[in-house]
């Protein structure tokens, strides 16, 4: 009797140890990769985890390429990236048995910028293109002062980077002497403190340490990128293994961007919300 007794009490208590290790695995979400997306990530865990007791959210900005790593190597649950996945991270990711999907949870442009102490205001696709080959070194060539131009760029892991070299260098190599960073704050840091710098970041980086130059004659703003007209801009995503499980922890939170709270979270940010416009 005795021994039947303490093999119930350990079953059940292996029971009790599975099921809140079920809990546990289900109430914990682990984001990774880019740093344009990262502030929507960021105040979408702040928020579902404060309406979610129990729920933790965890959100690394590694760039877009590590973060669909993590992904294929299921090392997250949300690969989140300012670009769309390559050929090669598919055939990784089926190789891995992982199915992506991508989540849409915003527009974003991606805004030149200049130190607001610099008087040029507009620069277009090809000017642009030209500053970062090395044809253009010098702003007085594109209407500004006598001051050899400091030509800031993301690093090529990045989705920003990416969206930057299909769309302004189209094929055009850049030039050796272009500095690349980490992130789109490494840029604004660097351009804020460099009155002769050019960089470019995510419309949600646009502050008034920074001025954002027109494009082909218009300006970057979330109203232009929503419309269109402005050339340089893309959408982010959160990608997930396969399409959550309806109802779940991980498809609350990746659906979120689709509620008046994720549109106003997203539009606070700076960003364009993907469903009232």
């Amino acid at each position: 009797m005795m021994n039947t007794l303490r093999t119930m009490v350990v079953s059940a208590a292996v029971m009790l140890v599975s099921s809140i290790m079920t809990v546990s695995a289900q109430d914990e979400i682990v984001i990774d990769g880019s740093t344009t997306v990262g502030p929507i990530a960021k105040a979408f865990a702040e928020y579902f985890m404060d309406e979610n007791e129990g729920v933790n959210v965890t959100v690394s900005e590694s760039g877009s390429g590590n973060g669909i790593k993590s992904l294929i190597n299921g090392d997250c649950d949300i690969g989140q990236s300012s670009r769309f996945m390559t050929d090669g991270e598919f055939a990784a990711a089926v190789d891995n048995g992982v199915t992506p999907i991508a989540h849409v949870v915003a527009l974003d442009g991606i805004a030149p910028v200049v130190h607001p102490a610099n008087p040029v205001q507009e620069l277009s696709l090809d000017e642009l293109r030209d500053i970062y080959a090395g044809k253009i070194r010098n702003w007085r060539e594109v209407g500004g002062p006598d001051r050899e131009i400091v030509a800031i760029s993301r690093d090529t892991n990045s989705g920003t980077y990416g969206v930057w070299s299909n769309v302004v260098m189209r094929g055009t190599d850049m030039a050796s002497h272009v500095e690349y960073v980490g992130s789109n704050g490494a840029i604004r840091s660097r351009v804020k403190d460099t009155k002769a710098a050019l960089g470019f970041v995510g419309l949600g980086f646009l502050d008034r340490a920074l001025k954002g130059v027109k494009v082909n004659g218009v300006e970057p703003t979330p109203a232009t990128t929503a419309t269109g007209e402005f050339p340089i801009a893309r959408p982010l995503f959160f990608f997930t293994d396969g399409y959550p499980e309806l109802g779940s922890t991980l498809h609350r939170f990746v659906n979120l961007y689709q509620t008046p709270t994720g549109q106003q979270l997203v539009e606070g940010l700076g960003f364009v919300p993907v469903t009232h416009y």
